[in-house]
């Protein structure tokens, strides 16, 4: 039987205080990288308990999400680990709350705020190709309202 392709779903948070972004820096398989707060969507949960549960996990801040900023598609190829990934990235916009006396979620090694112009200057040591676009369409003031997401409620009954 052939395999089946489906995306991997995440989501991710624009965090934005006096003209700096929230990012996260993290040990990965291809070395230390920058990236907003994000991970993948869990068994149920819906995509704004993901993008909240996420940054309390990497960055040990509150997040209320305000808006969605867009719907990315990017391809991970590894060739030394043989390994072929389409993400699917629902990027959130929003607050950070008050922020938690807590380790930070494991391979995280610390918090930062870099501005737009110091971002686009590390490029290469972004976790993802998409990392600046989304920014980039965050101050472009690309905004959806959160009414556009529904989640049925089987999601988190487990199925119907």
């Amino acid at each position: 039987m052939p395999l089946t392709w489906k995306p991997s779903v995440t989501v991710a948070a624009i965090i934005e205080r006096d003209g700096r972004f929230l990012l996260i820096e993290e040990e990965t398989s291809e070395g230390i990288r920058l990236n907003q707060p994000a991970g993948h969507l869990d068994e149920n949960e819906s995509l704004e308990q993901a993008v909240v549960r996420e940054v309390n996990e990497e960055a040990a801040h509150e997040f209320i999400p305000t808006a969605l900023v867009g719907m990315y598609m990017s391809r991970y190829y590894s060739r030394s680990r043989s390994k072929d990934v389409t993400y699917l990235r629902f990027t959130f916009c929003g607050d950070a709350g008050v922020e938690f006396d807590q380790p930070l979620d494991d391979g995280i090694l610390r918090v930062l705020w870099m501005t737009r112009d110091e971002m686009a200057a590390c490029q290469e040591r972004h976790r993802s190709p998409i990392v600046l676009q989304c920014v980039d369409d965050y101050l472009a003031g690309k905004r959806t309202e959160l009414a556009l997401l529904y989640t049925h409620p089987s999601v988190f009954a487990g199925g119907i």
